[in-house]
């Protein structure tokens, strides 16, 4: 039996910001796992409907939604439209983001600040809170928050970015005592610097002086962080919950 099934059920995972980078890897995986998997994007729809194409030729099943998941009347109607199209939400991967700006203390606001928190406290809050009670009512659920390193490597010129990633493995631990007696798990995979189409400037001196202090020897790739998705939303996570995976080849190794 796929892991994405219950009974004859198919379980349905929404992944935000699902249609490029990671988010389209960790999508891949989930289907190929034997999930629906609802894809949220925000502006591509082209790159949404390509990977919809590559998931149906494969055999998966998988459906495309445009929202802003820093909206409240945006998410609102996405989870309406994913209710609709599957009837359910089963696992629930966060991985949506914008723009990371390196700004130096001195040139950093506090509208620079709240930009990082709506992606990383705000969209995870509006999200959980409309899938949660169905969650409650089944006696399972998979919460998935998609962080960074960066907390623990306190990056200099992006302390909004970093404050806003340290919030969201606060919400991760603290729902995860607050989920766990009703059956739902709450996770966060932390990825190194992982080079997706976000990252077409970045030079192969860049990745290479990154590389250099990964014990492992290399970059990840999105499939990497896709893979440790897939467990934490498998049964065989059943006992896990309240953590923070690093996968980035041991860089966080102190």
């Amino acid at each position: 039996m796929h892991i994405g099934k219950v009974g004859n059920d198919t379980r349905v995972a929404l992944v935000t910001g699902g249609s490029r980078g990671l988010g389209a890897a960790i999508s891949a995986a989930l289907a190929r796992e034997g999930f629906a998997v609802a894809v949220n994007f925000a502006r591509d729809k082209a790159a949404a409907n390509r990977l919809r194409e590559r998931i149906t030729t494969s055999g998966g099943r998988a459906e495309i939604f445009r929202a802003d998941v820093t909206d409240e009347g945006e998410v609102d109607a996405l989870y309406q439209a994913v209710l609709a199209q599957f009837g359910r939400v089963d696992v629930l991967v966060l991985n949506a983001t914008g723009p990371q700006p390196l700004l130096a203390l001195e040139e950093l606001s506090w509208r620079d600040m709240l930009d990082q928190l709506e992606f990383f406290v705000k969209s995870p809050l509006l999200l959980t809170r409309k899938v949660v009670p169905e969650m409650r009512r089944r006696g399972w659920g998979r919460i998935i928050n998609i962080g960074s390193e960066v907390v623990e490597l306190g990056v200099p010129s992006s302390s909004a970015y970093v404050a806003a990633k340290g919030a969201q493995l606060g919400l991760t631990r603290s729902w995860a005592r607050e989920l766990g007696p009703h059956g739902i798990t709450v996770n966060l995979v932390a990825p190194g610097w992982i080079p997706t189409d976000r990252h077409v400037d970045s030079t192969d001196d860049e990745k290479a002086a990154y590389a250099s202090g990964v014990p492992l020897g290399r970059l990840g790739s999105p499939e990497d962080v896709a893979e440790a998705v897939a467990y934490l939303a498998s049964d065989r996570a059943r006992f896990v919950t309240g953590q923070r995976i690093a996968v980035n080849g041991g860089n966080t190794l102190t």
